[in-house]
């Protein structure tokens, strides 16, 4: 059990989710409102991904992430900025030569994945720790050995927390392995990262299985998507782990009912406080992860 839970909240991500719940925020004005609505609530810390506020896709511009970055800063409201350093790693062949990339393709290097990571120096980055198939269409996600050994050592020379996104146990053992190298500084954090296809799935049994493999000095959190957010987070915590909620993983509230940001960390906080456990303020939690605050 853990009784000093530090509650991320995940509020927009870069999937097709804008269509379905007009509370997903798109704009950086959006998204930064929603981060402070979320510490209000009782977030201790932001996961941001930035939206093209044309299209309302998922978008790596640098600037799109200053302004989002800067208006949290700037407001009064404290909460831990971490950001996403996902975008760039997705492959769909194209159907004419599969050796060539096809629409959809967004592949860059390790430099530029980081690079609104290295302009902005939040207090923690996501590295995803290994390729993956993503859904049912022809996408993959390609986060190689070499690019994340690159980016490991990019964020360590920042003095940036890495939060090393782990789908399944393979990327754990790869994980340790960056730790073993000295390129991931002790203690390592994890977010076990449950439900998404075509990852672990979401169960209790997943979850211990995969935080039994973790070194014994980490500190982790996990998620599950949709009507099992609630349930993971539950049982996060009563496996000695943090918590994520928010939009990216899940619209909804209840059944039918869409969700606000804030209303998901309300639910998660009642949950977390009727189990007999605290949430950290964003300082405690600095303290707690070993984060350099901004």
């Amino acid at each position: 059990m853990n009784f000093d839970v530090v509650l991320t909240c995940a509020v927009t991500g870069a999937g097709d989710t804008t269509g379905k719940n007009p509370h997903v925020p798109v704009t950086p004005a959006e998204i930064a409102t929603a981060a402070i609505d979320a510490a209000k609530a009782g977030a201790t810390s932001a996961h941001i991904h930035v939206r093209d506020p044309e299209t309302g896709q998922g978008s790596r511009d640098v600037a799109l992430f200053r302004e989002a970055v800067d208006r949290i800063r700037d407001s009064d409201t404290d909460v831990v900025i971490n950001l996403t350093a996902g975008m760039g790693g997705d492959w769909v062949p194209s159907d004419t030569d599969p050796a060539l990339p096809g629409p959809g393709t967004d592949m860059i290097g390790p430099e530029e994945r980081l690079a609104h990571v290295t302009a902005l120096l939040p207090e923690i980055c996501s590295l995803d720790c290994g390729t993956m198939n993503f859904g049912n269409g022809n996408e993959i996600y390609i986060s190689t050995p070499a690019y994340l050994r690159k980016m490991a050592s990019i964020v360590q020379e920042l003095g940036v927390k890495p939060e090393l996104e782990v789908f399944e146990l393979g990327q754990i053992r790869f994980a340790r392995q960056m730790i073993a190298e000295g390129i991931i500084d002790a203690p390592p954090m994890f977010q076990i990262c449950l439900g998404i296809p075509w990852g672990a799935d979401q169960s209790v049994d997943n979850m211990k299985v995969m935080k039994d493999e973790l070194p014994a000095d980490a500190s982790w959190a996990s998620f599950g998507i949709s009507r099992m957010q609630m349930p993971m987070a539950a049982a996060a915590v009563a496996l000695g782990g943090n918590v994520r909620v928010g939009l990216e993983d899940n619209i909804y509230l209840d059944r039918g009912v869409l969700a606000t940001n804030a209303q998901l960390v309300t639910r998660a906080r009642e949950i977390i406080e009727r189990m007999g456990a605290t949430i950290l303020t964003p300082a405690e939690a600095r303290e707690k992860l070993g984060l350099r605050k901004r």
